[in-house]
């Protein structure tokens, strides 16, 4: 695993993060104060209660509030006042493997990873909650403690921007591994992946029992459907294995649209059975409308 002073850019490179991390900072704060910060304080719950004070009796309260020491002392009936004790520790899983480079559109999808961590990150600032990092390929390559503090969600969006990872392939299940070591107590996850991987499947589910864990799998129209081109070269970013399709074929556009959707399908049953709330994002398409959705359905299915 790097330490972060290994991965400073330098001259013009910095710059130019610094300008993509200001962009990116500009446009997800703006969505958390207009949209984001109400749906997410409604769906993330604290870790409990805690007591705030006591106050006179009124008809209707419950009797089992009552504190019956205070009662006794002052000769009227009081009860308690709880709040909700609000600080949560969200840790941010970010898989950097060569699958992530890939977009047609107008970015690749480690850009877009970078964009959902950021409106996470100031999410969690904006509620008084902490924020950690976990960049993961098939290996730990980063990792950041949580920590509160607009400083470390600009630190944490600059990680995860500028991030040049070691390996190219992908291990979920070490990744999750990891953080069973490094978050013992209950927290949010989010996890942010293409899910291409294998063999993490028991660990997903053991995950979803440790934390209040949240997959957004990330997608690119081209993987669902290939553009009549003529002949292309096809390379797998993390095995490096090309080949040579002819696009204008409909047979072959078949064939890939029809193993995209076989692969999602096989995704979203895993995520079913492994009770995962899972929000599927594709590099294109505003991301604030499929967020607002799984925001409220949350909330509405939790208010049952």
């Amino acid at each position: 695993m790097k330490s972060p002073e290994q991965e400073a850019p330098a001259g013009d490179s910095l710059r130019q993060l610094l300008k993509r991390v200001r962009r990116i900072e500009i446009a997800t704060r703006k969505a958390v104060n207009e949209v984001f910060a109400g749906e997410y304080h409604s769906v993330f719950k604290g870790r409990g209660i805690e007591f705030l004070e006591v106050r006179e009796y009124c008809p209707g309260d419950e009797v089992r509030i009552i504190d019956w020491n205070v009662t006794a002392r002052l000769g009227a009936p009081f009860v308690k006042v709880f709040a909700e004790e609000r600080e949560l520790t969200v840790i941010i899983m970010v898989d950097a493997s060569s699958s992530l480079k890939f977009g047609t559109v107008d970015k690749v999808k480690s850009e877009l990873a970078a964009e959902l961590s950021a409106l996470f990150a100031f999410s969690a600032i904006k509620n008084n909650d902490r924020a950690g990092l976990i960049i993961f390929t098939d290996r730990i390559e980063r990792y950041l403690p949580p920590r509160k503090g607009s400083r470390n969600a600009l630190r944490l969006i600059r990680e995860v921007l500028g991030f040049k990872p070691e390996h190219k392939n992908t291990d979920l299940a070490v990744a999750l591994d990891f953080l069973f070591r490094v978050q013992k107590r209950k927290a949010v996850v989010i996890l942010i992946s293409d899910f291409l991987a294998q063999g993490y499947e028991q660990k997903l589910k053991v995950a979803r029992k440790k934390y209040d864990l949240i997959a957004l799998t990330l997608g690119d129209p081209r993987e669902r459907e290939i553009p009549a081109l003529g002949l292309v070269e096809l390379e797998d970013a993390e095995t490096g294995k090309s080949m040579v399709v002819d696009s204008s074929e409909p047979a072959v556009r078949e064939y890939f649209a029809g193993a995209f959707a076989l692969r999602r399908k096989a995704q979203a049953e895993l995520f079913r059975k492994s009770e995962v709330d899972a929000i599927p994002i594709f590099t294109g398409e505003n991301f604030e409308p499929a967020l607002v959705r799984f925001f409220r359905g949350r909330a509405r299915r939790a208010a049952r």
